[in-house]
Parts: C-alpha cells; structure tokens; sequence
C-alpha cells in the first residue's frame, strides 16, 4: 500500500512539475519590436529596440517623410550590417538610424515621418508588417554641428533668393583660385590667340570669353542636377580612358596647328558658304568655343567642393531644380571671372602679325600640350607622365632657342625670355635624372635622391596601412568592428583635389603621426564602376574628394570634408574626433 501511495505521489508532483514549467512567451509586436525617436541638433535617431529571440528582415526596414510629398529616404541612411539567418538578411540586435538635419531641411514647419519594418521570432512565429508614424514641429539645427556642405544645403532651404546667389557667386570666385579651373586658361587663352588678330580687340575678346564661361556654367549646371536628382556623376562618367585620350589628342592636334605645322580649317567651299558675312564667320566661331566651354567644364576640372556639394544635397533631397541649378549657375559664373579678365586682355593687348605674334601663338600652344599631359596623368602610370613632361620641357626649351646665342643688339625683353627657356630647359634636366632615379613626381624630380631611407619607409608603411575595400558590406563589416576611430577616404586619379590631399597634406609629418589614432580605409572610385556608385550613393556622396569620420560604427556627419584641406587645416579638423 505504502508503495502505492509514492507512486501515485510521485505522478502527482510530476504533473504539476510538467505544469509549472513556464511554456515560452510569444511577444506582442510592441514587446519585440519598440521604435522610438528623438531630435537633437543633428537630426532625428531612430531607435529600434530589438528583444531576444526575435529580428527583424532587413530589406523590409523603410524610413519615409510624409510632407510635403511623400519620399522614401532609406538608401539615403545607413545602419549596421545585416547579419544571415536562414538564408535571410536580417538585424538581430538594437541599433540606431540618423536622419541628419539637413535631410529635413525642406520639410513644411510640421512633418510626419513614417517608419515601416517586419520582422519573426526565432521559435517561428512571424508578425505582420508593423508602421508607426511620428510627428514633428521643423526646427532650426545649431550651425556649429553640421558640417560645411550641409550648412550649406540648409542655407540654400532658408530660401533668402539673393542673399543666397550672392553667396554662391562668392564661393564661385574663392573656386575659380583653385586647380580645377586653372587648366582652361590656357585654352580659352589659345581660343583668343588663334582668332585673327585684325579684328581682335578687348570688346570681342569679352564676348568670346563670355560665351566660354556661360557654355561652362551651363555644364556645371546641368551634370549637377542630374547628379542630384539620379545619383549619376556625369563629370566620373566622362573620365572614362578613351574620353580622356580622345580629348588630350585633340589637344595636341590644335597645339601642332599653333606650332604652324598645319592649319586647321574647313573644307573651302563650306568656309565660302559660311563666311558670306563677318557676322555669320564669327558665329561660326562663337559656337565652337560654347563646344569647347561646355566640354572642358566636363572633362577638364571635375571637381568637389563643399559648396557645390551643398547645392547638389539641396537638389536631392528638396526636388527644387530652380534654385538649386541657379546657385550652381551663378558660382560657375563666379570661378569663370578670372577667365572673363584674361580673355579680355588677350584681345586688348594681343599683338599685331609679326614674328612676336608667331611666337605668342607658339607659347599657347605649347600650354595646350601641357593640358593634355596633365588630362593624360589621370591614365597613366606616373613614371611616364613624368617622363611626358620632361620631352615637353626639353623640346619646347630647345624650340624657343634656350641654347642659341644672342645678338649683342637684342632687347631686355628678349634677353628676360631667354632666361626662362633656358630655367624651363634645367627644369627638364632636372626631370631626366630624377626618372632615371626612379622618381614620379614632377614636383619633387629628386626625391629618390634627397628623401633619406627612414622618410621613404615610413611614407611607404603609412599606406601599406591602409585598408583598400571594393564593396559597400565589406565597409560596413570593417567600421562595425574598429576599435579605433574609422577614417574613410573616396578617391579618384582624376580628381585633382584628391591627388592634392595624396602629396601634400597626408605626406605632411604631423599628418601622418595623427592618423595612427585612427583606421584608416581608401575606396578609389576612379573607374565608376558600379559598386563604385553603390559605395557614393550610401553615403550620399557626389564625387570624390570626401573624408568620412566614423565612431562607434556611427558617422561623424558634423566631421565630413567635401574639398581640398592643407594641412594645418585638416590637422585641426581631425583633433575633433576624438579617441
């Protein structure tokens, strides 16, 4: 009996052991899934908080502004990299989205912004597509936390129409003193030159100089909104090696024309036809310099700077073409004034037909050669550009008689040109044992020779460093497990600005000892390849060059540099990340 007894109390507790097991509890959408958002002076954080054992698929995340139209900003925002589960990619874990302040410049003063996701439980329980929305009262983001392009595009949404052209014709003339626009003085200075000097004065020499500018702020204007408004670099698409070799030959055959070797003309029956008139010979004129203005704004000086970046962020993310485009017009006519006052002179001061006239055109059109060995660098290796430059130098000092001897009875002037042929001959000299030493860069032609061993190693090492990526999820998996703050630097050969920052600031030796507190990762998009674009387009990047400063997997928005910094300049930028 008693044996009885433990067996039935044993079943009994059993069961109520089996019963008091707590069976697994299926979460509400809210429990597994809270959303939430708050605003500060960067933008809005959404914050998705993810309980255990459930996740969210990762494509079904979506991130829309309601007003004043609906968009769907989500490519435009970045979040940790997916992780696969069951062949899904999916986040497991909580994190954080920025809508960065000057996405939601153009919204109304109150806006809604609209948060849809989905998402499973590990046991097999599934939920149906969750959406919350939330509203907002628009306010006006601190200046001092945002970075300069988008200052900028925040600035272009106040909407102050003339306080805002005036600005960008401001930027326009503080861009027309860098690099980028440097080489097409020597072309529309050729331009000038190669137009019959009879009729030549400081009146045609503005208007054809004018046509140049508007045919190149038409350019800018133009590959900028279809940047903005399709993500499409027209100015990357155009360096393709073929474009720019076609270009640089075209280049060479107009300055073999101004060395006299031929003369470039139509067909005479064509010519006779067209030049009826002077005012049909000189449209014939005038539109091949708008084909030329327009071209080299394309292919010459592809070029990014903040400003032009915050217009290109205004256009995307407002849709309003009209005074987006117009401020991009207006700073193009601003980089084009110093190209207005030297075609100017040009055709007040060109002088007469004569032998000084024969060798003024000779000079421009050793200029264009020029061009086309500076368009060719961004294609070939560097040693032989820089042997390029050296025939250039020889050949063009040896052409304008730097060894020939002086009459006793010429002029100081011609002594004084004399004496910079014969610099440019040395120079070339100088270009001819530095590449036989092994140098590449024309700048420096005896680096080989002066830099002491431990210089070179450490320049070496310093980009041995660097971490070379080609794909956005390698990116993404890099930052997410950096223990150090993460720099990311988009290049390109043929971004000038770019190259810029390659020899001069981050060769800087102070530079150089700042950066060991960071990681440092290079994404070279010179051949725009389509990861390329997919890299630019998840960081909302126009074209090269930008820095990206990342911390804690998060970017450093208010940190982002769009242009060319020295280095006193970047040294003071970068002591605000931190460590």
């Amino acid at each position: 009996m008693k044996r009885i007894v433990s067996s039935f109390c044993l079943v009994f507790f059993l069961a109520i052991s089996l019963f008091a097991i707590e069976k697994p509890k299926i979460l509400t959408p809210e429990e597994a899934f809270n959303v939430t958002t708050a605003r500060d002076a960067q933008g809005i954080r959404i914050a998705f908080t993810i309980a255990q054992g459930v996740y969210l698929y990762d494509d079904k995340i979506k991130i829309e502004l309601l007003t004043p139209k609906s968009r769907d900003i989500t490519s435009s925002l970045t979040r940790p990299p997916a992780e696969s589960f069951h062949e899904y990619q999916t986040q497991r874990r909580s994190f954080e989205m920025l809508i960065p302040e000057p996405l939601l410049a153009s919204q109304a003063s109150a806006f809604e912004l609209k948060v849809s996701y989905q998402g499973c439980a590990e046991m097999g329980i599934c939920y149906q597509p969750q959406v919350k929305q939330f509203r907002f009262d628009q306010q006006a983001a601190s200046k001092t936390s945002l970075s300069e392009q988008d200052a900028i595009a925040m600035r272009l949404a106040e909407g102050n129409y003339g306080w805002i052209l005036l600005s960008f014709f401001g930027f326009g003339l503080l861009l027309s003193l860098t690099p980028c626009v440097f080489p097409m003085i020597p072309i529309l200075s050729s331009i000038i030159v190669s137009q019959p000097s009879v009729a030549m004065g400081a009146k045609k020499g503005f208007v054809l100089s004018l046509v140049y500018v508007l045919s190149m702020a038409s350019a800018y204007t133009i590959a900028g909104i279809l940047a903005a408004l399709f993500g499409a670099n027209l100015q990357a698409s155009l360096q393709n090696p073929w474009v720019i070799s076609v270009f640089s030959a075209m280049f060479v055959v107009l300055a073999l024309s101004m060395f006299g070797f031929f003369e470039i003309k139509m067909p005479s029956r064509i010519q006779n036809r067209l030049s009826k008139t002077s005012d049909e010979a000189q449209s014939q004129g005038i539109a091949g310099i708008a084909v030329m203005g327009f071209v080299s704004a394309l292919i010459v000086g592809p070029c990014v700077a903040a400003p032009l970046a915050g217009a290109l962020i205004y256009i995307g993310q407002s849709g309003d073409v009209l005074l987006g485009g117009t401020a991009l017009f207006v700073m193009s006519l601003g980089m084009g004034v110093p190209l207005l006052a030297i075609g100017t002179t040009a055709g007040r001061y060109m002088p007469r037909p004569g032998a000084w006239m024969q060798n003024v055109t000779a000079f421009f059109g050793v200029t264009l050669l020029g061009v086309a060995v500076w368009m060719l660098s961004r294609i070939l290796p560097s040693f032989v550009t820089m042997g390029l430059w050296m025939l250039l130098c020889l050949l063009s000092a040896l052409f304008f008689g730097a060894i020939e001897p002086l009459a006793n009875t010429v002029s100081g002037w011609k002594r004084l040109i004399k004496g910079f042929w014969f610099i440019v001959l040395l120079y070339g000299i100088a270009l001819f044992v530095g590449l036989l030493s092994g140098a590449s860069n024309p700048l420096s032609p005896f680096e080989r020779l002066t830099l002491k061993e431990n210089t070179l190693h450490t320049a070496s090492s310093s980009d041995a460093s660097m971490l070379h990526v080609k794909t956005l999820e390698e990116l993404n998996a890099f930052i997410a497990k950096a223990q150090k703050p993460v720099m990311v630097d988009f290049y390109a050969d043929w971004c000038v600005n770019c190259v810029e920052f390659e020899r001069f600031t981050f060769q800087d030796a102070r530079v150089q000892e700042k950066l060991k507190t960071m990681e440092r990762v290079k994404i070279d998009v010179t051949n725009n390849s389509d990861e390329d674009k997919k890299l630019q387009k998840a960081f909302g990047i126009f074209g090269p060059p930008a820095i990206l400063f990342f911390k804690n997997a998060q970017e450093i928005s208010e940190l982002r540099l769009v242009g060319y910094k020295n280095a006193d300049e970047f040294l003071t930028h970068i002591e605000k990340v931190g460590h």
